[in-house]
């Protein structure tokens, strides 16, 4: 035990700045990996692994030989399976690290963009509790920086310009696209009757229907924002980055239509006039 210690000292006594720098990316990279598997269906699977890691180095320290040998073939054998495991996490995280840094509609100026984005809410939210009132079961998706092309391919384009009236035609009981999601793309209802891949989480409410699993499913692999409006019961919900919120009324879902939409546009513009403005001077 002596050694073992003796031995890591001298390796840290050994260390250069730039390695305490190398430990701490690879600090910031872990607790940013952590991060984004708390909140997912793969967390627990990281668990598991980490354990085995954990057990791993334990066999290690006290010379366990055999158990050793297992783990490591086990280990070298298995890493191409975590990828298969967690291709769904992987390729969510690295759709949003490859996506635009402006969220929200796009292809305007900025202050078009707005004023467009703020009709399309009031749009929005006017069929949601008709629909609401109705109990006509919706699932309407917002595009924003992640690229929906595949999903829009399994549905029909429309592109045309987003209304209430339109939205509450396409998800009419008996439409021929009412059992699909519809697509909302740059402030336009650019397609609907679209499939969406359903989530597999283990901890969603039994009583939530196919609707309800595609809009987390979709929210987990985009940052796309996701309203669902209850057949069963007229509550509309919201899904957000694999989260889902429940009980809104007209009021609530605008200002959280706001809050994502329009509040992270304006962030992310006034950024962007800042970086710009730094590189002028």
């Amino acid at each position: 035990m002596k050694e073992f210690f003796s031995s890591y000292l001298q390796i840290i006594m050994a260390m250069e700045i730039k390695d305490f720098f190398d430990i701490a990316i690879v600090t910031i990279l872990l607790y940013v990996a952590i991060d984004f598997l708390r909140e997912r269906r793969a967390g627990k699977l990281a668990v598991g692994v980490g354990m085995l890691v954990i057990f791993q180095f334990m066999c290690n320290l006290f010379n366990l030989t055999a158990v050793t040998f297992l783990l490591e073939n086990l280990f070298q054998f298995g890493f191409i399976a975590i990828f298969i495991v967690f291709q769904p996490e992987l390729r969510s995280a690295l759709e949003k690290v490859g996506g635009e840094p402006m969220k929200g509609f796009k292809n305007i100026t900025d202050s078009r963009n707005q004023t467009i984005i703020t009709e399309a809410i009031k749009e929005i939210c006017d069929a949601a509790l008709k629909m609401s009132e109705d109990k006509t079961g919706a699932l309407i998706v917002i595009e924003r920086s992640t690229k929906l092309g595949e999903h829009i391919k399994s549905g029909t384009v429309i592109d045309a310009e987003l209304s209430d009236y339109a939205i509450r035609n396409i998800f009419f009981k008996g439409a021929p696209l009412h059992d699909g999601a519809a697509i909302i793309r740059d402030g336009r209802l650019y397609a609907a009757g679209c499939f969406l891949p359903l989530s597999h989480r283990d901890d969603i409410v039994k009583d939530l229907g196919t609707r309800h699993r595609a809009a987390l499913g979709i929210s987990e692999n985009s940052d796309a924002l996701v309203i669902i409006v209850s057949e069963e019961t007229g509550l509309i919900s919201t899904a957000l980055e694999g989260k889902l919120k429940r009980g809104y009324d007209y009021a609530s879902l605008k200002n959280e239509l706001n809050r994502v939409l329009i509040h992270s546009f304006s962030d992310d513009s006034a950024k962007s006039k800042t970086k710009k403005s730094l590189r002028n001077r």
